[in-house]
């Protein structure tokens, strides 16, 4: 039995490894287009720096991504977030302000915080404070509800709370118009709260014992957040390694997917244009790569995965001696509210988030570009994209000069944009390519953007495939 991989991802190397393990004596491929494996992984080293052109960590509230450097050997080297600086801050008419202690995304597990915060007028925190009044939604109770991010957030928080914080951490994460996204794709617990409590002020009341270690923490729960000491591509490294090198195609991009009568797969492959049969396939590719693939097979499948939009973003890091930033780096990074009208979503201070990642007298700064709401800027060359980040962070941080080091990495279409309506989308796509024995797809494209989501999708995409053949 022979079982083909479609890119060589996290969810494609997950996949691979997934049917190794249920289907040993199968035969199996991994083509991947690019020359290297890893996908939006890819750690780099230059001199003392060790630069993240994605990805720097994973989330463990979702176990996958912890569970899979457990079964690979990697556990004893996870390195959790540093104890100093762990918040948040956010850009407030052009200064760097904390985002206030425990509110996490659209929750305010502190309120004295939201009481003392700059960032929110009078009459703004009043109507955040009054969140508990407003009626739930008429169809909270519906397991089908979605709105988007920024109605939900309107609706319970109000506006000055919505562009002020939710949009910008929104942005942050999923680089979308949060008047677009869908809660219900990205953040159910919220829907969950309002339909169970009544209210987000509510659902912390009765959450609180639990959730005590979030009265501190601000925007993202850092404490969850693990990485490895030589960057996330030690975990590809050991993906890579746990497969049979012989079935690894790299610089091999499929171009063509065609079902025989008899249900078996043929992939084409750009290289000579070569053919190969499968008896499965495990398509990881983006939702728009996969459309045009599979159409040919499947048009009413090529058109719902043509459905699922994507942003493209920039990741811009510069290295600069510590003493020619004027401003403390006390956080562990910033996001941009829309309405401050800058060109930058984001910023990560990489060496204050894990160590490692600098020289002790260096700074390390990612900083984020483009996304549904930038678009045009990911069209600027190199230069252009680079003096825009640095102008940024002189103004933002007082930064002096130019930097010891500069990296770009251009993320085209790579983070797909789930839009209201987006699970229904998705089930329709798992209904028809059900219809299909041994098709299964996965990625980041269907039922989460993070790392430990792509984990499971790559794992489940290969059961289903396996179960369908065996």
């Amino acid at each position: 039995m022979r079982i083909a991989v479609v890119g060589g991802g996290i969810s494609g190397l997950v996949a691979a490894l997934e049917v190794q393990q249920q289907l040993p004596e199968a035969e199996l491929h991994l083509y991947e287009a690019s020359p290297r494996l890893g996908g939006a992984l890819n750690t780099l080293h230059a001199g003392d720096f060790l630069i993240e052109q994605g990805a720097d960590s994973f989330i463990t509230k979702t176990p996958a991504a912890l569970d899979l450097c457990r079964e690979l050997g990697l556990e004893d080297r996870l390195i959790p977030t540093n104890e100093q600086h762990r918040r948040a801050l956010i850009v407030h008419r052009g200064q760097l302000v904390p985002v206030p202690a425990g509110f996490v995304l659209m929750r305010a597990n502190n309120l004295e915080s939201i009481k003392q915060t700059p960032i929110l007028s009078d009459q703004g925190r009043q109507r955040l404070l009054e969140e508990e009044l407003v009626p739930r939604h008429p169809d909270a109770d519906d397991p089908d509800h979605d709105e988007s991010v920024a109605s939900f957030a309107r609706r319970r928080l109000g506006q000055e709370a919505y562009e002020r914080l939710v949009q910008p951490l929104m942005a942050g994460i999923y680089v979308a118009d949060a008047q677009k996204l869908s809660l219900r794709a990205t953040m159910p617990d919220f829907l969950e709260a309002e339909r169970v409590h009544g209210s987000l002020a509510a659902s912390v009341k009765v959450e609180a014992a639990a959730n005590s270690d979030e009265k501190q923490a601000s925007g993202a729960r850092y404490r969850a957040f693990l990485t490895l000491p030589g960057g996330m591509s030690e975990l590809i490294d050991a993906l890579q390694a746990a497969l049979p090198a012989d079935g690894i195609h790299l610089g091999s991009g499929v171009i063509g997917i065609e079902q025989s009568d008899q249900g078996r797969w043929k992939l084409i492959v750009d290289r000579a244009e070569d053919t190969a049969n499968f008896d499965g396939i495990v398509l990881t590719t983006p939702a728009q790569v996969s459309a045009e693939l599979l159409r040919p097979t499947d048009a009413k499948l090529g058109e719902s995965l043509a459905e699922i939009e994507s942003a493209s973003s920039v990741v811009i890091s510069c290295a600069y001696p510590l003493e020619r930033i004027k401003r403390e780096l006390d956080g562990f990074g910033f996001v941009v509210p829309q309405i401050e009208g800058r060109q930058i979503l984001a910023g990560s201070f990489s060496s204050v988030k894990f160590p490692g990642r600098a020289p002790e007298d260096a700074a390390l700064i990612r900083v984020f570009l483009g996304g549904a709401l930038q678009s045009e800027l990911v069209e600027l060359d190199d230069a252009k994209l680079t003096k825009i980040v640095q102008d940024e962070l002189a103004e933002l941080l007082g930064v002096e000069g130019e930097p010891l080091y500069v990296d770009l990495a251009r993320w085209n279409a790579a983070m797909p944009q789930y839009h209201v309506g987006h699970l229904d989308r998705v089930a329709r796509i798992e209904e028809l390519t059900d219809q299909h024995a041994g098709l299964a797809l996965a990625g980041n494209a269907y039922r989460g953007v993070g790392i430990p989501h792509c984990i499971e999708s790559g794992r489940s995409a290969a059961r289903r495939v396996v179960a369908s053949l065996v």
